[in-house]
C-alpha cells in the first residue's frame, strides 16, 4: 500500500508540468513588431548577460513572463557582498544580513527573427526597465533569506527563491514587495 501511494505521488508530480516561482505581467509600449519577445536574463554584478532564465512573445502589446522555481545555474550565482550590490536605489554604505548567493535578473527585448522561441546569437538584445508608474521593478534569486540595507532608507528583504521588488527612488528609497496583480510597463520609445 505504501509503495502504491509513493508511485501515485511521484506520477502526479511528474505529470504536473513545470512549476513557476514568479509571474510578471506587463505591457509593452512603443511598437517592436510581431516577432518581439520579452526575456529575463541572469546578469553579472556588472550587468553582463550570463544566461536566459525565461522569455515569452509579446502578444497584443502584452506579456506574461513566468520564472521557474528552480535556481539559476551556479555560473549565474555570485556571493552577495556589500561591494557587489549595484541594484537600483542602492547607495553606499551597504550591509548584508547574512552570507548568501544571488543571481540578479534584468529584462531585455529582442526580435525572434527566425521565430524559434529562443534567442540566437544574431538576435540583438535591448536592455529595458520595467516600471510601475515611476518606480522600477527589480528581480533577484537568493539561496537563503537575506536583508540588504543601504543609504537613504533602502531596505530589501529577500526570501529564498525568486524575489521581485518595486523600488521607488526619491529623497528616500522605498522598496516594496511585488504583488501578483501588479502590471509593469516596458517602454521601447526613447
Amino acid at each position: 500500500m505504501k509503495l502504491r501511494r509513493i508511485l501515485t505521488t511521484t506520477t502526479a508530480l511528474l505529470c504536473a508540468g513545470p512549476a513557476y516561482g514568479l509571474t510578471i505581467r506587463g505591457t509593452v509600449e512603443g511598437g517592436g513588431g510581431d516577432d518581439l519577445r520579452v526575456a529575463g536574463f541572469a546578469v553579472s554584478p556588472f550587468g553582463q548577460v550570463i544566461e536566459e532564465i525565461s522569455s515569452v512573445p509579446v502578444e497584443g502589446g502584452r506579456f506574461v513572463l513566468e520564472l521557474p522555481m528552480t535556481a539559476p545555474t551556479a555560473r549565474a550565482q555570485v556571493d552577495l557582498t556589500p561591494q557587489n550590490v549595484t541594484w537600483p536605489g542602492v547607495i553606499d554604505p551597504v550591509s548584508v544580513s547574512t552570507q548568501a548567493r544571488v543571481a540578479e535578473m534584468k529584462f531585455f527585448v529582442y526580435r525572434d527573427l527566425n521565430r524559434n522561441g529562443r534567442r540566437d546569437d544574431a538576435e540583438a538584445l535591448r536592455d529595458v526597465m520595467p516600471n510601475v508608474e515611476r518606480a522600477t521593478l527589480f528581480v533577484a534569486w537568493v539561496n537563503t533569506d537575506v536583508t540588504v540595507k543601504a543609504n537613504r532608507g533602502y531596505e530589501a528583504t529577500l526570501k529564498r527563491g525568486w524575489n521581485a521588488l518595486i523600488v521607488d527612488v526619491g529623497r528616500a528609497v522605498r522598496v516594496q514587495p511585488f504583488a501578483d496583480s501588479t502590471v509593469v510597463t516596458v517602454r521601447l520609445a526613447r
